[in-house]
């Protein structure tokens, strides 16, 4: 009788849910929203979570999408209408055909791009093996020279940058791309980054690779290197934002039009045509596109990066 009474209370129940009048174990309501612990969030907080979010997009976008905006606009269009016209009316891209005209915002960009390649190498190379040597390898005076790097990046830029200047000229640097390169060649940071990143990692399996017979090559480049692809190309887009937006000591080391950067271009292109701000808009929109492409290339690693040490089954 007992049998009989389950296998229908089970038919029944198998119905109801066939109609969708019963939710399966553990299955979601659907349109229900939850935080991360799986609590169903108020309708005030979800209001005011997508308002902040909605705030903070206007303040990061929001001048890249005007200066984008104004780059399109024709010279007939006046760009500080009241209220402002976000839209152009006329879109047109004579803008950019001005500004190559007017400074050969190509060679600069291809100059910044040398700069920035070169600098994204050296920092992923150097900071890999530096990070390694500073979290695997046992020697005496590593956390002294842990210490040394923390200690490099609490020093300001400005500080040093006369004596990196002295030193460019004394091994006759000067007014080079190499002279532009070499000070920011490994950054303290990404040796840094790195170093956590193979501290996350466990000692065991490195551990069995060497009971395999792996050298300390073998653990670095097949074990520990694939593992922080992640951390590697949250370096590579610092390195490169970094060569590429520098300003202050390219215009100090460098002193010939040719070998400029496109930074320094852009602020003579501001300075001859200061009242045209199509013109500058233009050369943002230019310099800031390398580092959208950039950023698209290598998201998928750059948010794993968080993550950095997991072990895959």
């Amino acid at each position: 009788m007992s049998t009989a009474t389950t296998d229908t209370k089970k038919t029944e129940q198998a119905e109801q849910q066939a109609k969708g009048k019963v939710r399966k174990p553990g299955a979601r309501k659907r349109g229900r929203i939850t935080d991360e612990n799986g609590r169903r969030m108020p309708v005030w907080e979800i209001v005011l979570r997508y308002a902040l979010l909605l705030a903070v997009l206007a303040l990061m976008v929001g001048p890249f999408l005007w200066q984008l905006s104004t780059s399109l606009k024709g010279p007939h269009e006046n760009i500080f209408s009241s209220p402002p016209k976000f839209l152009p009316s006329n879109p047109t891209f004579h803008n950019y055909e001005r500004v190559a005209d007017t400074i050969p915002v190509w060679d600069y960009a291809l100059n910044s791009l040398k700069v920035a390649a070169a600098n994204v190498v050296t920092n992923c190379v150097g900071a890999t093996l530096a990070g390694y040597a500073l979290a695997r390898l046992r020697y005496r005076g590593r956390r002294a020279a842990t210490l040394v790097f923390i200690l490099a990046m609490l020093v300001p830029v400005e500080g040093i940058i006369i004596a990196q200047f002295t030193t460019m000229r004394e091994l006759g640097l000067n007014n080079t791309l190499i002279g532009v390169l070499l000070p920011a060649c490994v950054s303290a940071l990404n040796v840094l980054l790195m170093r956590n990143a193979f501290l996350n990692l466990p000692y065991e399996i490195e551990e069995a690779a060497y009971v395999d017979g792996a050298n300390v090559w073998q653990r670095f480049l097949r074990i520990s290197l694939p593992a922080v692809k992640g951390t590697l190309a949250v370096v590579a887009i610092f390195a490169f934002m970094g060569a590429w937006d520098d300003f202050l000591w390219p215009l100090i080391v460098l002193s010939d039009p040719g070998k400029f950067t496109l930074t320094i271009g852009l602020n003579y292109l501001h300075g001859t045509f200061a009242n045209d701000e199509r013109l500058v808009a233009a050369g943002t929109v230019i310099a800031v596109l390398p580092l959208i492409v950039l950023f698209a290339c290598l998201q998928r690693y750059f948010f794993r990066g968080v993550g950095e040490g997991a072990v895959k089954g």
